[in-house]
Protein backbone atom coordinates (compact mmCIF):
# COMPACT_ATOMS: atom_id res chain seq x y z
CA UNK A 1 0.00 0.00 0.00
CA UNK A 2 2.83 2.34 0.94
CA UNK A 3 4.46 2.16 -2.86
CA UNK A 4 1.09 2.26 -4.20
CA UNK A 5 0.50 5.70 -2.16
CA UNK A 6 4.12 7.29 -3.46
CA UNK A 7 3.09 5.94 -7.04
CA UNK A 8 -0.03 7.67 -6.85
CA UNK A 9 0.82 11.26 -5.25
CA UNK A 10 4.14 11.21 -7.47
CA UNK A 11 1.77 10.93 -10.77
CA UNK A 12 -0.76 13.20 -9.56
CA UNK A 13 1.81 15.87 -8.88
CA UNK A 14 3.00 14.92 -12.85
CA UNK A 15 -0.59 15.33 -13.69
CA UNK A 16 -1.25 18.75 -12.14
CA UNK A 17 1.89 19.86 -14.02
CA UNK A 18 0.89 19.27 -17.79
CA UNK A 19 4.58 19.75 -18.50
CA UNK A 20 6.46 16.50 -17.45
CA UNK A 21 5.55 14.52 -20.46
CA UNK A 22 9.19 12.90 -21.26
CA UNK A 23 8.80 10.99 -17.96
CA UNK A 24 9.53 7.22 -18.65
CA UNK A 25 7.18 4.88 -19.27
CA UNK A 26 8.11 2.62 -15.94
CA UNK A 27 8.49 4.66 -13.10
CA UNK A 28 10.56 3.80 -10.27
CA UNK A 29 9.35 4.43 -6.25
CA UNK A 30 9.80 8.02 -5.96
CA UNK A 31 11.66 8.93 -2.79
CA UNK A 32 10.17 9.78 0.58
CA UNK A 33 10.76 13.39 0.30
CA UNK A 34 8.98 13.63 -3.25
CA UNK A 35 6.11 12.07 -1.71
CA UNK A 36 6.01 14.78 1.56
CA UNK A 37 6.42 17.47 -1.02
CA UNK A 38 3.84 16.50 -3.49
CA UNK A 39 1.06 15.72 -0.63
CA UNK A 40 2.23 19.46 1.00
CA UNK A 41 1.92 20.99 -2.60
CA UNK A 42 -1.70 19.11 -3.71
CA UNK A 43 -2.95 19.95 -0.35
CA UNK A 44 -2.86 23.59 -1.05
CA UNK A 45 -5.96 24.88 -2.04
CA UNK A 46 -3.62 28.04 -3.72
CA UNK A 47 -1.98 25.32 -5.58
CA UNK A 48 -5.55 24.58 -7.44
CA UNK A 49 -5.93 28.14 -7.61
CA UNK A 50 -3.18 28.13 -10.55
CA UNK A 51 -3.65 24.89 -12.51
CA UNK A 52 -4.05 26.22 -15.86
CA UNK A 53 -7.38 25.00 -18.16
CA UNK A 54 -5.07 25.09 -21.40
CA UNK A 55 -1.54 24.57 -21.77
CA UNK A 56 0.70 24.52 -24.96
CA UNK A 57 3.63 22.10 -24.77
CA UNK A 58 5.92 22.99 -28.15
CA UNK A 59 8.36 20.14 -28.47
CA UNK A 60 11.36 19.95 -31.24
CA UNK A 61 11.14 16.39 -32.24
CA UNK A 62 12.96 15.59 -35.96
CA UNK A 63 10.56 13.38 -37.66
CA UNK A 64 7.55 15.58 -36.34
CA UNK A 65 4.29 13.67 -34.76
CA UNK A 66 5.28 10.64 -36.69
CA UNK A 67 8.94 10.22 -35.66
CA UNK A 68 10.43 8.03 -32.94
CA UNK A 69 10.92 10.99 -30.07
CA UNK A 70 7.27 11.93 -30.57
CA UNK A 71 6.47 8.39 -30.25
CA UNK A 72 8.40 7.80 -26.90
CA UNK A 73 6.09 10.68 -25.56
CA UNK A 74 2.82 9.39 -26.47
CA UNK A 75 4.17 5.15 -25.22
CA UNK A 76 4.76 7.36 -22.12
CA UNK A 77 1.60 9.41 -21.61
CA UNK A 78 -0.25 6.23 -22.57
CA UNK A 79 1.17 4.71 -19.33
CA UNK A 80 0.13 7.26 -16.94
CA UNK A 81 -3.52 6.29 -16.86
CA UNK A 82 -2.81 3.20 -14.82
CA UNK A 83 -1.95 5.29 -11.96
CA UNK A 84 -5.58 6.10 -12.07
CA UNK A 85 -6.38 3.78 -9.52
CA UNK A 86 -3.86 4.43 -7.24
CA UNK A 87 -4.38 7.91 -6.33
CA UNK A 88 -7.41 6.77 -5.21
CA UNK A 89 -6.00 5.58 -2.33
CA UNK A 90 -4.89 8.67 -0.85
CA UNK A 91 -8.31 10.86 -1.97
CA UNK A 92 -6.78 11.94 -5.30
CA UNK A 93 -8.49 11.17 -8.52
CA UNK A 94 -7.26 11.89 -11.94
CA UNK A 95 -7.36 10.69 -15.49
CA UNK A 96 -5.99 11.23 -18.71
CA UNK A 97 -7.29 10.75 -22.27
CA UNK A 98 -5.76 11.64 -25.13
CA UNK A 99 -7.63 13.64 -27.59
CA UNK A 100 -6.01 13.17 -30.71
CA UNK A 101 -2.60 13.04 -32.02
CA UNK A 102 -1.31 16.04 -30.51
CA UNK A 103 -3.84 16.89 -27.36
CA UNK A 104 -4.77 15.19 -24.53
CA UNK A 105 -6.78 16.15 -21.75
CA UNK A 106 -6.53 15.82 -17.56
CA UNK A 107 -8.80 15.93 -15.31
CA UNK A 108 -7.62 15.84 -11.45
CA UNK A 109 -10.03 15.79 -8.21
CA UNK A 110 -8.79 16.33 -4.43
CA UNK A 111 -11.50 14.51 -1.74
CA UNK A 112 -10.00 16.60 0.75
CA UNK A 113 -10.25 20.25 -1.10
CA UNK A 114 -13.04 18.82 -2.74
CA UNK A 115 -11.68 20.53 -6.01
CA UNK A 116 -11.81 20.02 -9.02
CA UNK A 117 -9.84 21.05 -12.08
CA UNK A 118 -9.33 20.02 -15.81
CA UNK A 119 -6.60 20.93 -18.24
CA UNK A 120 -6.50 20.58 -22.17
CA UNK A 121 -2.67 20.21 -23.15
CA UNK A 122 -2.03 20.78 -26.71
CA UNK A 123 1.62 19.75 -28.24
CA UNK A 124 3.27 22.00 -31.11
CA UNK A 125 5.45 19.71 -33.05
CA UNK A 126 8.34 21.59 -34.78
CA UNK A 127 10.96 19.96 -37.17
CA UNK A 128 12.72 23.57 -36.87
CA UNK A 129 14.27 23.82 -32.81
CA UNK A 130 14.53 27.54 -33.51
CA UNK A 131 11.12 28.19 -34.42
CA UNK A 132 9.64 26.14 -31.02
CA UNK A 133 12.66 28.55 -28.71
CA UNK A 134 11.34 31.85 -30.41
CA UNK A 135 7.63 30.65 -30.14
CA UNK A 136 8.70 29.76 -26.47
CA UNK A 137 9.99 32.86 -25.89
CA UNK A 138 7.33 35.43 -26.64
CA UNK A 139 4.66 33.33 -24.81
CA UNK A 140 2.80 30.84 -27.55
CA UNK A 141 4.00 28.11 -25.23
CA UNK A 142 3.65 27.03 -22.21
CA UNK A 143 6.31 24.55 -21.62
CA UNK A 144 8.92 23.34 -24.02
CA UNK A 145 10.77 20.36 -24.88
CA UNK A 146 14.00 21.16 -26.59
CA UNK A 147 17.70 20.96 -26.67
CA UNK A 148 19.69 22.39 -23.33
CA UNK A 149 22.69 23.68 -26.08
CA UNK A 150 19.63 26.27 -27.47
CA UNK A 151 18.44 26.19 -23.94
CA UNK A 152 21.51 27.67 -22.91
CA UNK A 153 20.54 31.33 -23.72
CA UNK A 154 17.86 31.29 -21.37
CA UNK A 155 19.90 29.42 -18.23
CA UNK A 156 23.54 29.13 -18.75
CA UNK A 157 24.05 27.42 -15.80
CA UNK A 158 22.39 24.57 -16.96
CA UNK A 159 22.89 24.99 -20.31
CA UNK A 160 26.72 24.25 -19.42
CA UNK A 161 26.34 21.14 -18.86
CA UNK A 162 26.86 20.37 -22.30
CA UNK A 163 30.05 21.77 -22.18
CA UNK A 164 33.17 19.36 -24.31
CA UNK A 165 34.46 16.79 -22.45
CA UNK A 166 32.88 17.79 -18.95
CA UNK A 167 30.39 14.39 -18.58
CA UNK A 168 32.33 11.82 -19.84
CA UNK A 169 30.13 8.79 -18.86
CA UNK A 170 26.40 8.11 -18.21
CA UNK A 171 27.03 7.52 -14.72
CA UNK A 172 28.49 10.80 -14.53
CA UNK A 173 25.60 12.81 -16.20
CA UNK A 174 22.95 11.02 -13.91
CA UNK A 175 25.05 12.00 -10.56
CA UNK A 176 24.94 15.71 -12.30
CA UNK A 177 21.25 15.54 -12.60
CA UNK A 178 19.93 14.15 -9.67
CA UNK A 179 22.11 16.75 -7.33
CA UNK A 180 20.55 19.45 -9.77
CA UNK A 181 17.27 18.01 -9.27
CA UNK A 182 17.72 19.05 -5.32
CA UNK A 183 15.23 22.00 -3.27
CA UNK A 184 18.72 23.51 -2.78
CA UNK A 185 19.19 23.63 -6.35
CA UNK A 186 16.03 25.66 -6.82
CA UNK A 187 17.22 29.41 -7.31
CA UNK A 188 19.93 28.37 -10.22
CA UNK A 189 17.20 26.27 -12.47
CA UNK A 190 15.21 29.98 -12.36
CA UNK A 191 16.21 32.86 -14.59
CA UNK A 192 13.67 35.61 -15.37
CA UNK A 193 10.57 34.22 -15.70
CA UNK A 194 11.93 30.65 -17.35
CA UNK A 195 12.10 27.31 -15.49
CA UNK A 196 14.36 24.19 -16.00
CA UNK A 197 11.71 21.27 -14.50
CA UNK A 198 13.38 18.60 -16.11
CA UNK A 199 16.59 17.78 -17.88
CA UNK A 200 17.02 14.41 -19.89
CA UNK A 201 19.58 12.66 -21.69
CA UNK A 202 19.80 12.58 -25.22
CA UNK A 203 23.40 10.36 -25.44
CA UNK A 204 26.85 11.28 -26.36
CA UNK A 205 27.71 13.35 -29.04
CA UNK A 206 30.27 11.59 -31.52
CA UNK A 207 32.28 12.91 -34.06
CA UNK A 208 31.03 11.81 -37.36
CA UNK A 209 32.86 11.70 -40.52
CA UNK A 210 32.55 11.39 -44.37
CA UNK A 211 35.43 9.56 -44.56
CA UNK A 212 37.44 7.03 -42.27
CA UNK A 213 40.65 8.90 -43.09
CA UNK A 214 40.01 11.42 -40.99
CA UNK A 215 40.47 9.29 -37.67
CA UNK A 216 42.45 11.54 -35.71
CA UNK A 217 42.25 15.24 -34.69
CA UNK A 218 45.41 16.43 -36.54
CA UNK A 219 43.67 15.03 -40.05
CA UNK A 220 40.83 17.22 -39.05
CA UNK A 221 43.10 20.17 -39.85
CA UNK A 222 41.60 21.62 -43.23
CA UNK A 223 37.95 20.23 -43.03
CA UNK A 224 34.81 22.07 -43.00
CA UNK A 225 32.98 20.93 -39.64
CA UNK A 226 29.71 21.82 -38.88
CA UNK A 227 29.19 24.12 -36.03
CA UNK A 228 25.77 25.21 -34.86
CA UNK A 229 25.06 28.92 -35.30
CA UNK A 230 23.67 29.75 -32.21
CA UNK A 231 26.70 28.63 -30.49
CA UNK A 232 29.82 30.88 -30.85
CA UNK A 233 31.90 28.26 -28.77
CA UNK A 234 31.65 25.55 -31.36
CA UNK A 235 33.07 27.85 -33.74
CA UNK A 236 36.37 28.77 -31.84
CA UNK A 237 36.86 25.24 -30.67
CA UNK A 238 37.01 24.19 -34.54
CA UNK A 239 39.11 27.50 -35.68
CA UNK A 240 41.41 26.18 -32.51
CA UNK A 241 42.44 22.75 -34.14
CA UNK A 242 42.69 24.35 -37.59
CA UNK A 243 39.83 23.03 -39.51
CA UNK A 244 37.33 25.43 -41.36
CA UNK A 245 33.82 25.92 -39.31
CA UNK A 246 30.60 25.92 -41.79
CA UNK A 247 27.58 26.98 -39.96
CA UNK A 248 24.29 24.89 -39.63
CA UNK A 249 21.32 24.18 -37.97
CA UNK A 250 19.26 21.31 -36.75
CA UNK A 251 17.27 22.13 -39.95
CA UNK A 252 20.14 21.99 -42.47
CA UNK A 253 22.78 19.89 -40.95
CA UNK A 254 22.00 16.75 -42.00
CA UNK A 255 21.83 17.64 -45.60
CA UNK A 256 24.63 19.46 -45.57
CA UNK A 257 26.59 16.47 -44.36
CA UNK A 258 25.11 14.55 -46.98
CA UNK A 259 25.94 15.96 -49.87
CA UNK A 260 29.41 16.99 -48.65
CA UNK A 261 29.14 20.88 -47.35
CA UNK A 262 30.84 19.61 -44.30
CA UNK A 263 32.91 16.57 -43.59
CA UNK A 264 32.76 16.46 -40.07
CA UNK A 265 29.59 16.79 -37.70
CA UNK A 266 29.36 15.73 -34.00
CA UNK A 267 25.88 14.70 -32.93
CA UNK A 268 24.32 11.52 -30.94
CA UNK A 269 22.86 8.48 -32.61
CA UNK A 270 19.52 9.87 -32.00
CA UNK A 271 19.92 12.03 -34.96
CA UNK A 272 21.53 8.85 -37.22
CA UNK A 273 18.46 7.48 -38.59
CA UNK A 274 15.99 10.42 -38.47
CA UNK A 275 18.30 13.10 -40.38
CA UNK A 276 19.48 9.48 -42.87
CA UNK A 277 23.55 10.48 -42.08
CA UNK A 278 24.45 6.77 -43.22
CA UNK A 279 24.04 8.60 -46.51
CA UNK A 280 26.69 10.59 -46.14
CA UNK A 281 29.20 7.82 -44.47
CA UNK A 282 27.96 5.23 -47.41
CA UNK A 283 29.43 4.96 -51.14
CA UNK A 284 27.76 3.65 -54.01
CA UNK A 285 28.05 0.00 -53.15
CA UNK A 286 26.77 0.58 -49.51
CA UNK A 287 29.85 0.17 -48.54
CA UNK A 288 30.93 2.69 -45.10
CA UNK A 289 33.36 5.12 -46.64
CA UNK A 290 32.61 7.18 -43.44
CA UNK A 291 32.62 6.39 -39.96
CA UNK A 292 31.25 7.26 -36.11
CA UNK A 293 33.80 7.67 -33.95
CA UNK A 294 32.87 6.14 -30.58
CA UNK A 295 34.52 8.27 -27.84
CA UNK A 296 32.43 10.87 -26.63
CA UNK A 297 32.64 14.51 -26.78
CA UNK A 298 30.35 16.03 -24.63
CA UNK A 299 26.77 14.52 -23.53
CA UNK A 300 23.86 16.32 -25.07
CA UNK A 301 20.58 16.42 -22.95
CA UNK A 302 17.25 18.04 -23.39
CA UNK A 303 15.37 19.99 -21.05
CA UNK A 304 11.86 20.58 -20.21
CA UNK A 305 11.24 24.17 -19.76
CA UNK A 306 8.08 26.69 -18.63
CA UNK A 307 7.17 29.96 -17.97
CA UNK A 308 7.00 30.25 -14.10
CA UNK A 309 4.12 32.26 -13.38
CA UNK A 310 1.98 30.42 -15.66
CA UNK A 311 1.70 27.25 -13.02
CA UNK A 312 1.37 26.55 -9.54
CA UNK A 313 4.02 27.78 -7.08
CA UNK A 314 6.47 25.13 -6.12
CA UNK A 315 5.59 22.79 -9.39
CA UNK A 316 9.23 23.45 -10.77
CA UNK A 317 10.82 21.66 -7.99
CA UNK A 318 9.02 18.15 -7.64
CA UNK A 319 8.90 17.90 -11.16
CA UNK A 320 12.76 18.30 -11.46
CA UNK A 321 13.10 15.52 -8.55
CA UNK A 322 10.68 13.02 -9.51
CA UNK A 323 12.11 13.46 -13.17
CA UNK A 324 15.33 12.81 -11.84
CA UNK A 325 14.77 9.24 -10.20
CA UNK A 326 12.85 8.51 -13.47
CA UNK A 327 15.91 8.28 -16.12
CA UNK A 328 16.47 4.30 -16.09
CA UNK A 329 14.45 4.28 -19.37
CA UNK A 330 15.36 6.91 -20.72
CA UNK A 331 19.95 5.64 -20.75
CA UNK A 332 17.89 2.67 -22.03
CA UNK A 333 16.47 4.27 -24.99
CA UNK A 334 19.73 5.73 -25.75
CA UNK A 335 21.52 2.70 -25.84
CA UNK A 336 19.48 1.15 -27.58
CA UNK A 337 19.16 3.70 -30.35
CA UNK A 338 23.07 3.54 -30.28
CA UNK A 339 22.95 0.11 -30.56
CA UNK A 340 20.68 0.03 -33.99
CA UNK A 341 23.26 1.80 -35.93
CA UNK A 342 25.17 -1.10 -37.85
CA UNK A 343 28.44 -1.72 -36.89
CA UNK A 344 30.19 -0.99 -39.96
CA UNK A 345 29.48 2.56 -38.97
CA UNK A 346 31.33 2.82 -36.00
CA UNK A 347 35.25 3.28 -35.27
CA UNK A 348 37.09 3.02 -32.33
CA UNK A 349 39.65 5.29 -30.77
CA UNK A 350 42.79 3.36 -30.06
CA UNK A 351 42.89 3.48 -25.99
CA UNK A 352 46.24 4.96 -25.81
CA UNK A 353 45.28 7.97 -28.15
CA UNK A 354 42.17 8.50 -25.00
CA UNK A 355 43.94 10.08 -22.51
CA UNK A 356 45.44 12.97 -25.39
CA UNK A 357 41.71 13.36 -26.05
CA UNK A 358 40.57 14.35 -22.42
CA UNK A 359 43.32 16.43 -21.85
CA UNK A 360 43.04 18.17 -25.14
CA UNK A 361 38.99 18.97 -24.34
CA UNK A 362 39.55 20.28 -20.93
CA UNK A 363 42.34 22.32 -21.84
CA UNK A 364 39.62 23.88 -24.57
CA UNK A 365 36.96 23.61 -21.82
CA UNK A 366 38.75 25.90 -19.47
CA UNK A 367 39.61 28.68 -22.39
CA UNK A 368 35.81 28.77 -23.13
CA UNK A 369 35.05 29.06 -19.77
CA UNK A 370 37.82 31.63 -19.23
CA UNK A 371 35.94 34.08 -22.07
CA UNK A 372 32.79 33.52 -21.11
CA UNK A 373 30.76 30.26 -22.62
CA UNK A 374 30.70 28.13 -19.99
CA UNK A 375 29.32 29.17 -16.45
CA UNK A 376 32.24 28.60 -14.36
CA UNK A 377 29.99 27.40 -10.87
CA UNK A 378 28.69 24.88 -13.23
CA UNK A 379 32.15 23.78 -14.46
CA UNK A 380 33.29 23.50 -11.00
CA UNK A 381 30.61 21.67 -10.16
CA UNK A 382 30.92 19.16 -12.85
CA UNK A 383 34.86 18.31 -11.66
CA UNK A 384 33.13 17.46 -8.09
CA UNK A 385 31.39 14.89 -9.69
CA UNK A 386 34.27 13.21 -12.00
CA UNK A 387 36.48 13.65 -8.97
CA UNK A 388 34.17 11.69 -6.91
CA UNK A 389 33.89 9.32 -9.57
CA UNK A 390 37.04 8.60 -10.51
CA UNK A 391 39.39 10.64 -7.61
CA UNK A 392 42.41 9.06 -9.47
CA UNK A 393 42.25 11.45 -12.15
CA UNK A 394 45.47 14.09 -12.69
CA UNK A 395 42.92 16.43 -12.91
CA UNK A 396 41.58 16.19 -9.36
CA UNK A 397 45.16 17.70 -8.05
CA UNK A 398 44.58 20.82 -10.42
CA UNK A 399 42.65 23.96 -9.23
CA UNK A 400 42.35 25.63 -12.73
CA UNK A 401 39.09 24.78 -12.92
Amino acid sequence: MYNKIKYALAGAALMVSSVAVAAPATFEPPKGSIIARAKAFLDKPATWDKIPKNVTLCMFAPGGIQGKTFQYVRNNISELTKYSNLAKDIGIDFNVAMISPTSMRIDIASHKLKRKASTEVKFNIYNDERVASEDFKVGQCDGIAMSNLRARQYNSFVGSLDAIGAILSYKQLNEVIGILAKPEMNKYMVSQNFEIVGIIPMGAAYIMVNDRKINTISKAAGKKVAVFDFDKSQAKMVQNIGAQPVSVDFSNVGGKFNNGQVEIMAAPALAFEPLELYRGMTDAQGNARGAIIKFPLLQVTGVLMMHQNRFPDGLGSLIREFVSTQLAPAYQFVLETENEIPVKYWMDVPEADKPGYVAMMRTARIQMTKEGHYDKQMMRLLKNVRCKLEPSNYECALNDE
